[in-house]
């Protein structure tokens, strides 16, 4: 079921793609569960309930966010550490990773509950929507927790070149989740009828059951971030990793921040013209997820790869693997596109009903906007590259810059005259800006200065048997 690979060696496009296939795979099933989830709750209890879940999952990847950049600043730590045959370091880096992690999301997730009501308000959340929202919102918050470490379990195994354990159990979160939703909406056999409640329920059990399960078999099967023994001290943070997790995961979360923040602001916008355009609205944003699936899986194994051989000081293939993620983006992202404006019609009629107003409008949207991701792929790869090596400031100015006085910039400014155009057109110039900056750093930025290490450890390391897998890994 380990699916670990050797990212310092070998041909570089062969290796990226078949370490990138499981990445894309689990994030299509992600982006399918939320479809499906999606298409249940518009099926069962109508528009006003999907433009509630819409606003609700957009304050959650606002909150997922806060947390993520932690997670992301391990992986490069694990990575590099890996790629240096560090094992000791990369279960520090993790556990590290974990303690910290859990912290915070339990402390965001208590916040998020408690003013979930007043954070919808603050959105202009339509109200036909605001009270399902809010039950929908609180149930999802408590969910945070789990989806958080189940996500940081996942990118630590892809850290050490290990894609397809992560496939394995989203495959199994997902089945639940989906299995679930109809089950608690609807109040099928002994269940009681939850309706909107029961959606954000089968996504807590889904999220907790994964969890357990994954941790249970990274432990069972001695995966190579395992910790046992005196190693479970790794998971009460020490204090130079978690300042250097911290220094380097704030960045990144709030690159997470702005994206999120500039997803509500528009989002806000839109829910002023109506909930016809908010349903259509939340649905295109359900494409656009498959769209940016090859963006954001071959984003995420340029990084990794990129970060193992920074670590073994492999800098000649760096660029080669820069160069192989860009080419396989355009054409992967080429043809999701055209895909889905293909069948826009039809896949847009799996979430709305026949003869809704909300299907052209949503055909619109993607005709205008939809193109702009080949553009975020080529950005996701170079943004994937620097930040193998810890730069993160850079990646944080060029997008701040691209989605507010940009992309946000322009949908005000140009809504007089274009209407509800200029939030569509907002979409392509905001990431042709952050292309351009993206490549301007890559090219001439200091990124390439320095190397992320595991600072050592305050006091004797804490020592548990090697696995036989770990023996040969250490071995330059």
């Amino acid at each position: 079921m380990s699916g670990r690979r050797d990212l310092t060696s070998g041909p570089i496009g062969a290796t990226l793609i078949a370490f990138a296939l499981p990445t894309l795979g689990s994030n299509i099933l992600q982006s399918l569960n939320g479809s499906i989830n999606a298409i249940w709750v518009g099926r069962f209890l109508g528009e006003s309930a999907l433009a509630a879940t819409s606003n609700a999952n957009i304050v959650m990847f606002l909150l997922f966010g806060a947390v993520f950049g932690f997670g992301m600043a391990a992986t490069v730590l694990i990575g590099q550490s890996w790629g240096r045959r560090d094992v000791e370091g990369a279960r520090r880096a993790f556990g590290s990773a974990i303690g910290l992690v859990l912290a915070t999301s339990l402390v965001v997730a208590i916040l998020g509950w408690a003013f979930s009501h007043a954070i919808l308000v603050a959105l202009a959340t339509p109200a036909a929507a605001l009270p399902l929202a809010d039950a929908y919102l609180r149930v999802i918050f408590l969910s945070l927790p789990a989806a958080m470490i189940v996500v940081l379990l996942m990118m630590g195994l892809r850290g050490t070149g290990d894609a397809m354990t992560p496939l394995w159990f989203m495959i199994l979160s997902v089945v639940i989740d989906t299995a679930l939703n109809p089950v608690l909406i609807l109040g099928l056999g002994p269940f009681p009828r939850l309706g909107i409640e029961g959606s954000a329920l089968a996504t807590l059990i889904a999220n907790s059951v994964g969890v357990i399960a994954l941790a249970a078999w990274i432990h069972w099967r001695d995966l190579p971030l395992r910790l046992r023994g005196a190693e479970i001290a790794y998971l009460l943070p020490e204090r130079a990793l978690t300042r250097l997790i911290v220094g380097k995961g704030l960045p990144i979360g709030a690159q997470m921040l702005v994206i999120s923040v500039a997803g509500l602001t528009m989002i806000g916008l839109v829910n002023r013209e109506g909930v016809e355009t908010t349903a259509a609205y939340g649905v295109t944003l359900q494409l656009w997820n498959y769209i940016q699936m090859p963006a954001l899986a071959i984003g995420a194994a340029v990084s990794a790869m990129a970060a193992q051989n920074i670590g073994a000081g492999h800098w000649d293939r760096v660029g080669r693997i820069t160069r192989a993620g860009i080419l396989y983006n355009l054409a992967l992202t080429g043809v999701m596109i055209a895909v889905i404006l293909w069948f826009d019609r039809t896949t847009l009629g799996l979430f709305l009903s026949d003869g809704s107003p909300a299907i052209a409008i949503g055909q619109h949207i993607g005709m205008i906007a939809s193109w702009s991701f080949l553009l975020f792929g080529v950005t996701m790869v170079l943004f994937g590259t620097v930040r193998a090596n810890g730069a993160v400031w850079g990646p944080l100015a060029i997008l701040f810059v691209a989605m507010f006085p940009v992309r946000l910039g322009f949908a005000l400014m140009m809504r007089p005259l274009l209407g509800a155009d200029a939030l569509w057109w907002s979409f392509p110039l905001g990431s042709a800006v952050t292309m351009l900056g993206a490549g301007l750093y890559y090219r001439y930025g200091p990124w390439r200065r320095g190397r992320l290490v595991t600072p050592p450890a305050a006091g004797p390391a804490p020592t548990a048997p090697m696995a036989e897998g770990d023996r040969a890994a250490a071995v330059p």
